[in-house]
Order: C-alpha cells, then sequence, then structure tokens
C-alpha cells in the first residue's frame, strides 16, 4: 500500500505567473480573435469545479468515459504484457483511473505516475487512489510531454508503459496538432507500450451544447474562473458581469467552443501583463475548443502517429471512446 505521494515539481527556466502573464498577452494584445489557453482554467477553483461538472446530468461524457473503463478496465490490462507501469497525462483528481489500477494491481505491484500542471489536482489524485493496495503514486507537477520523458526515463528494465490520455483531452487539440501531440507521446515510447485515448464522439448538436452550458452554470463559472485568476495573479480588473459564457458549435471544424463575451464596450488593465485591453460590446475570448470525432477517425489518428489500434470499446449511451493503441 502506498503510504506518501512524492510530486516532482518543474524545473524550468520562468515561472507560472510569468508563463501565464506571457501568454495573456499573446493572446489578448491582437488583433482579430482574441484567446486565452484553456490549461489555465485548471487552477485550485476551476479544478474543483471542474469535478463538479463531472457530475452534473448534462455532462455525460465523464460518465461515459467511468462506465467502459469500469466494464472493460480487466479486458484492456489482459491485452498488455507483465510487468506495467502506468502514466496519466492531465491526471486530474484520478477518480477514472481507479478501475484501471485495480485491474493491474490484481496480478502485479503498480507505480502510478500522474503528470498534472496542478498542483492541487496531484493532491486530490493521492487522496482518490493512494490507498490502493499494491499502487504506488509519484506525482509529477509537469506539462504532458515534459512529464512523460521523466517518467519514461525511469522505467525499469523490461516494464511496459501504459500512458493514459482520459476524459477526451484531445479534443482540446485542433485536429492537426492532436495527431502531432500523439505523435510526440510516440516518440518517447518504446515499441511494445501502450497509449488508451479517450474520444468523445460526434452527436446531437443540442447535447452537445447543454454538455458546455449546463442549467445550474455550473460551467459559466469555471470558465469565467479563468478572468477571476487572472485578476488574482496578475492583478487585473476584470468585472466578472460584464462577461457571460457562451458556448458555440463549429460545425465546420466539428467543436464545440467556449467563449467569455463582453456585455459592453470595456478597457481591461491587467498590471501583472503590463497590458491594457479594449472590448467592444459582443467581442469574445475563446478559451476552450472540445473536437469531437468518428470511431474510424480516432484509429486512423492514432495510426498515423506510429500506434496500431488494438482495440476500441464504445458507450452506448453516450455516445464516447477509449481506444487502446500500441507502439509500433
Amino acid at each position: 500500500m502506498a503510504t506518501a505521494m512524492r510530486i516532482h515539481t518543474h524545473d524550468v527556466s520562468g515561472t507560472p505567473a510569468g508563463d501565464l502573464a506571457a501568454d495573456v498577452r499573446a493572446g489578448l494584445d491582437r488583433a482579430g480573435q482574441k484567446e486565452l489557453p484553456s490549461k489555465y482554467l485548471y487552477d485550485e477553483v476551476g479544478s474543483a469545479l471542474f469535478e463538479v461538472i463531472c457530475l452534473l446530468p448534462e455532462y455525460g461524457l465523464s460518465r461515459a468515459g467511468a462506465r467502459l473503463l469500469r466494464r472493460h478496465a480487466d479486458e484492456m490490462i489482459e491485452r498488455l504484457p507483465s510487468p506495467v507501469a502506468v502514466a496519466e497525462l492531465g491526471s486530474g483528481s484520478g477518480t477514472k483511473t481507479r478501475w484501471i489500477l485495480e485491474a493491474l494491481s490484481r496480478r502485479q505491484p503498480v507505480t502510478y505516475y500522474p503528470i498534472d500542471i496542478s498542483r492541487t489536482a496531484l493532491s486530490r489524485c493521492w487522496q482518490e487512489l493512494g490507498r490502493i493496495d499494491s499502487v504506488s503514486v509519484v506525482g509529477f507537477e509537469r506539462a504532458y510531454l515534459d512529464g512523460l520523458l521523466d517518467v519514461a526515463s525511469r522505467r525499469n528494465a523490461g516494464e511496459r508503459l501504459l500512458v493514459l490520455f482520459l476524459g477526451s483531452t484531445i479534443g482540446n487539440f485542433d485536429r492537426p496538432a492532436g495527431e502531432q501531440f500523439l505523435r510526440e507521446v510516440r516518440h518517447i515510447l518504446h515499441p511494445g507500450d501502450a497509449l488508451l485515448l479517450s474520444t468523445d464522439l460526434e452527436k446531437s448538436v443540442s447535447q452537445l451544447l447543454l454538455a458546455y452550458d449546463d442549467t445550474a452554470g455550473v460551467t459559466a463559472a469555471f470558465n469565467r474562473n479563468l478572468l477571476a485568476r487572472i485578476n488574482r495573479e496578475l492583478g487585473a480588473d476584470f468585472d466578472l458581469n460584464c462577461f457571460r459564457h457562451e458556448a458555440r458549435w463549429n460545425e465546420a471544424e466539428r467543436r464545440i467552443e467556449m467563449h467569455l463575451v463582453s456585455t459592453r464596450r470595456q478597457t481591461i488593465y491587467i498590471r501583472g501583463a503590463a497590458l491594457k485591453v479594449n472590448f467592444i460590446e459582443d467581442e469574445t475570448i475563446w478559451t476552450e475548443s472540445s473536437h469531437k470525432y468518428r470511431c474510424d477517425e480516432a484509429e486512423g489518428m492514432g495510426e498515423r502517429a506510429g500506434f496500431r489500434c488494438d482495440a476500441q470499446w464504445v458507450d452506448a449511451e453516450w455516445p464516447f471512446a477509449q481506444s487502446l493503441f500500441l507502439a509500433e
């Protein structure tokens, strides 16, 4: 049984606040569509709000992913030779990962490496998973690829690596960028390693819009918290009451977009980024994309990145896929 979690913090130039300031300047001080990277949605408050979103009746994709893991974890693990270590990209609280770890721990001791930029998420991950028998938890407070490189360098001789990329986070990338990301993951892995990739599948637009703009307003609070974070960390003066949350379906790109819409003409000062930003009424900040896929599209994306799709499981209640890829 694991008794404590070790967290390895990032050792890179700059600071998180410096990264945020640079990205805010790049995203808001521009002509045309203003943008902010979706990774900044997940501070301590945002991570807690996202945990609530996953429980909402409208947000079916989280439950679909969990159903597939609960029903098929043993089958997934049976397809992998021992010994196996597990690394998870963007672990969050690790709630769904329990099914994989419990299935694997029934046949061998497991080292689990959650990788997340949020220390709060890693702490929640320990609370959720740190007391599973025969599982040791070693967290990495890193960006995805930096953390995976570190994990891969620690593998024991003859050990396979199972990489989890759950929750359909791949959908936050533009399609070409998502495929390139999978190529970079494959470059780190050895032949025989595996990737379990979640993809949210196409469904009715009305169903998707409700999933990203729930009636209780939790997703709206999650989105507006990004502005509150900039206020807290960079000394900005965003008035959250002057921005409304909006979810949009982009038919051409087959994606949901989350925007923050300025409800009036206004000027925002962001001291920590040395920036003044002017908004006109109805101008938006684009904060997140969630691309939706077809089953064959997910399979092809992985195969073009250097994997072979060994198996795929699809949830019938909320169209969602878990695809197990093997590195060739």
